[in-house]
């Protein structure tokens, strides 16, 4: 084995790279026919070692003890000596001739194929390889001779075929020693601030500009109307009023750089701010209102979690305190409840544990969704990718993927106690009241059938002939034993007094049958209140002071979740103090080496980190070093977050994923100044919104005087020599059409609302753990439905269609960038939907009663809408279709709609197999009052809506330019 360990010395000291395989030979080796000793040479140490280990040496050597074909290429002279045929394998200077190398060309009839895997075969650069080598004579330098040879040619080598990179280690030497690109490294770098001499927004400027392409002239800056219509709603999320447009326009025209700076400012201080913020965050952290999967209860106080990160925009809450809050608020100060509800975003992922998943594979998932969502999230890495084996394209060892999963090991879930801050909105309390309405329901129906039976049980021992005595004891025992607080009062009597009888020896014939004489219907029901029971403990803690949160302490033993999860008292001493052990697979069940609580080594060069392994303070430790200013992954992260949420398009094309496989950065050194300004600036988001929007590049119109010279020197559209118009987000659409209609209600914070939403999805029945979810019912008020759309109930098994067609993106993965498509249910939601139909009349009326003529009606539609007025053939047209349209409203007949108060449910009882009916009572939908309708209005306010819908739909209201 000697020979063998020799071998590999130099396969290792070669530190060739898979994926040099498709790189041409170095000039100074290569000759026409052959090369020259000390070029072949140099081609063993570079290549042929590698090349050997990776295909031969499993088969041929690997295991002294078991050599196939008697053919053992550890050394030049077995492998002249060849194998069981008897015949040399390797004929120096003559490949031609030498089997070894006819057998690798897999096309001569007298030797098999090798390796005899068709995936693995050589491919053409390796097979030049190999015939450069025999042809150069075969040398095989010993260790010393090829370790000089590579540090002799380390850099050139290193320029071509690419360079190594320290890290902990992966789980074979191959990982460990392979070679990236360069250009694949960007990340990791440290970054460096280019020195430029325009300060501020001009230094972005400059850098834009000295990538522009030849012959590409950029645009002029937009006109003032475009320009705040960007800016407002890239800000605020909102279109900006007629008022505002106007006092813009006359700002701009005595000083146009003046005038942009003030609008900023006044953006930057609005409460809407951080709603329009926070919308993009809470797309990256995957933040919804309920559990996911099969049971999909809703989290009561996520919207705590929603309202601190609107809170923290808002007061421009430097990065850095930002991610430590979010990732170990709880080990900072868990006194201060802030930071408690901040911890939310490590409880966003889709989670369940129940009755029916085991344990350890609903613990095991929520580490993997953590492990991962802090690395996207912050590092803008998908860590999970080294969850089974070393990463693939990054230099990320499964080794460091348990060791930041360790990291959490010992977090546990919790619904914390965290009294309501004076800044949190606790108004419409007043929807308690419908939750306690189902509970009633549910509780009168378990009641009902407890009773009915404990009447079935006295029957069955008068028609069976049976003495109840011993029964009856067991009941009342039972009764004493079981606590009145308990998810079924006499069901669990019964069941206890069952299982009394039988361990006294009592056969089952002489006690009655579990859930004796139910029918059906009866077995439906009790399971429809029981689990309902079950749902409303998560909903009612919307109202009451705890935070969906998490703390430190030994893992509990926790079979299934019937309820929210309270801290416990023992947590220190109860439960199981996991120890992190590489998942071979990422099967919870294997067991490799233990690792410690630790970071991404790959950056152990550049920054430094000691995180403990108690059971307190892990976290915190980890979050320093997350936001350490050091840590070149997560101030280019955040960085190219923020350029993205402005122009659509991020600098480095793939937010989450800085990775090999990502898309680089079409301005690299930009993204550095940027990151390096924003550290300089103590991570201020507001800071750096001021920056991008006050540079040329931003302010550039989305037209251009050549397009066509464009499109050809920029068919990408990275210049930025325009603009890039980009169509409203799903939220901003609904926002937008309230605001101009006059509806919404700008209220910030608070439980969420529950807008109309299409009604067959609505009512659709929504399996929840072997039951019927509750059906959406809206807020019954309008003031409540029309809060703004962050603030709306997300459901991850129920989304909004409207929402969805519009691209707004599930909450089961992280969105690192929204998409933006263009079909044809966008059209049907427009223009025929119940929504768009409510706003536009919403708009009719109130411009009726704003203006006294039909041209001032058309002009202030256009005015909300667009911010301009409408030229003389719009304001024509449109009257025209008014006109038209009321004829035609003339005869036509509405009626008004009100939504169910109750509806008919049916389904597959579980027990049985049989079928069941229920009602579901939809109590908030009983004093539900609706918008404006079409019932209610003249002919003249319906026909001018149909002139808004039309508005409402056009490219001008739909995109921002």
């Amino acid at each position: 084995m000697k020979i063998a360990s020799c071998f590999l010395q130099i396969a290792i000291l070669a530190l060739a790279s898979f994926y040099a395989q498709k790189l041409v030979l170095a000039k100074e080796i290569v000759e026409a026919d052959k090369m020259s000793v000390d070029a072949a040479e140099q081609l063993f140490v570079r290549r042929i070692a590698i090349l050997l280990n990776e295909k031969c040496l499993a088969c041929h050597g690997g295991n002294s003890d078991d050599i196939k074909g008697e053919f053992d290429i550890r050394s030049r002279e077995s492998m002249i000596k060849g194998g069981e045929s008897g015949e040399p394998s390797l004929v120096a200077g003559k490949p031609d001739e030498s089997p070894v190398f006819l057998a690798v060309l897999r096309d001569h009839e007298s030797w098999s194929p090798m390796p005899p895997k068709e995936a693995d075969q050589l491919n053409a650069a390796q097979l030049t390889w190999m015939k450069d080598w025999i042809a150069g004579g075969a040398p095989w330098p010993d260790p010393s001779r090829a370790a000089e040879i590579a540090k002799a040619y380390e850099t050139a080598w290193s320029a071509e075929d690419g360079i190594t990179v320290e890290t902990s280690g992966g789980l074979s030497p191959d990982w460990t020693n392979r070679r990236y690109k360069r250009d694949d490294l960007w990340a990791y770098q440290p970054v460096l601030k280019p020195v430029l001499d325009p300060a501020g927004a001009a230094a972005i400027d400059r850098l834009i500009e000295g990538q522009m392409p030849e012959g590409v002239i950029a645009a002029g800056n937009a006109d003032a109307r475009t320009f705040i219509r960007r800016a407002t709603f890239d800000l605020t999320g909102l279109p900006p009023s007629p008022e505002e447009i106007e006092a813009f326009e006359a700002d701009s025209a005595v000083d146009d750089d003046a005038a942009v700076s003030h609008l900023i400012d006044r953006l930057l201080q609005s409460p809407h701010y951080g709603e329009r913020m926070a919308q993009h965050w809470l797309d990256v952290v995957r933040y919804a209102d309920s559990s996911g999967f099969s049971n999909d209860y809703v989290r009561g106080n996520a919207w705590r979690y929603r309202d601190y990160v609107v809170r923290a925009f808002n007061e421009d809450k430097p990065y850095t305190e930002f991610i430590r809050e979010q990732i170990a608020g709880d080990e900072i100060d868990p006194d201060d409840p802030e930071k408690l509800i901040a911890t939310g975003f490590l409880r966003m992922g889709p989670w369940e544990l129940t009755g029916m998943e085991v344990p350890k594979v609903a613990r095991q998932r929520f580490l993997d969704d953590v492990t991962n969502s802090v690395g996207e999230t912050f590092l803008a890495h998908s860590l999970q990718c080294a969850r089974c084996h070393d990463h693939k394209f990054d230099p990320i060892p499964t080794q460091d993927y348990y060791s930041v999963q360790a990291v959490f090991a010992t977090t546990q879930l919790a619904e914390r106690d965290t009294p309501f801050l004076s800044k949190e909105n606790i108004n419409g309390f007043e929807e308690r009241r419908y939750l306690e309405l189902r509970r009633v329901e549910h509780t009168n129906q378990l009641a009902r059938l407890d009773k009915q039976l404990l009447e079935c049980a006295e029957n069955w021992f008068a028609e069976n002939g049976k003495d109840p005595a011993a029964w009856t004891q067991a009941v009342e025992a039972a009764s004493k034993q079981t606590n009145n607080n308990s998810r079924r009062d006499f069901a669990d009597v019964f069941n206890t007094a069952r299982n009394v009888l039988m361990k006294q020896g009592v056969g089952e014939g002489d006690f009655p049958p579990k859930f004796v004489g139910f029918t059906p219907e009866d077995y439906g029901n009790e399971r429809v209140a029981r689990k309902g029971l079950e749902r409303l403990r998560w909903e009612l803690d919307s109202f009451e002071p705890v935070s969906l949160s998490v703390y430190d302490g030994r893992t509990p033993d926790v079979n299934s979740v019937f309820a929210p999860i309270r801290m416990p008292d023992e947590r220190m001493t109860q439960g199981e103090l996991e120890a992190t052990c590489i998942l071979p697979g990422g099967d919870p069940f294997s067991s490799g080496a233990r690792v410690n609580p630790g970071v991404l080594s790959v950056l152990a060069s550049i920054q430094k980190s000691e995180i403990t392994d108690q059971v307190e303070g892990r976290r915190k430790a980890f979050a320093e070093w997350v936001a350490s200013r050091e840590n070149p992954l997560t101030a280019r992260a955040i960085v190219n977050r923020i350029w993205a949420w402005h122009f659509a398009d991020p600098i480095a094309g793939n937010p989450n994923n800085f990775g090999s496989s990502g898309k680089k950065p079409t301005h690299p050194e930009l993204l550095d100044w940027l990151a390096a300004t924003f550290a300089e600036q103590n991570g201020s988001f507001k800071s750096m919104h001021r920056l991008i929007m006050c540079s040329k590049t931003y302010r550039r119109s989305s037209q251009h005087a050549n397009r066509k010279t464009l499109d050809d020197h920029d068919p990408l559209g990275t210049s930025y020599a325009v603009f890039k118009p980009r169509r409203l987000s799903a939220e901003e659409l609904r926002d937008a059409m309230l605001a101009v209609s006059g509806e919404l209600n700008r209220t910030i914070g608070g439980i969420p609302n529950r807008p109309e939403i299409n009604s067959e999805a609505g009512l659709q029945p929504r399996q929840v753990m072997g039951t019927f979810a509750a059906a959406w019912t809206p807020s019954p008020l309008p003031h409540q439905r029309h809060r703004r759309s962050i603030y709306a109930l997300k459901l991850r098994g129920l989304v909004d269609p409207a929402m969805e067609v519009f691209n707004s993106p599930t909450s089961d993965f992280s969105c690192e960038l929204r998409t933006s498509s263009t079909v044809t249910p966008q059209v049907f939601t427009l223009f025929n939907s119940t929504a768009s139909y409510t706003r536009a009349l919403a708009i009719a009326a109130r411009v009726l009663k704003e203006t006294t003529s039909d041209a001032a009606a058309i002009e202030r539609i256009f005015s909300l809408t667009y911010g301009r007025s409408p030229d003389a053939n719009e304001l024509e047209e449109c009257q025209i279709h008014w006109r038209e349209m009321e004829k035609i409203h003339q005869s036509v007949l509405f009626a008004s709609t009100m939504p169910p108060i109750e509806i008919r449910r049916d389904a597959i009882e579980e027990n049985t197999g049989e079928k069941f009916s229920f009602n579901e009572k939809l109590h908030s939908n009983e004093g539900f009052v609706p918008d404006l309708q079409f019932a209610d209005c003249d002919t003249r306010t319906r026909a001018l809506a149909d002139v808004c819908l039309a508005v409402l739909n056009s490219n001008e209201f739909i995109y921002v330019y």
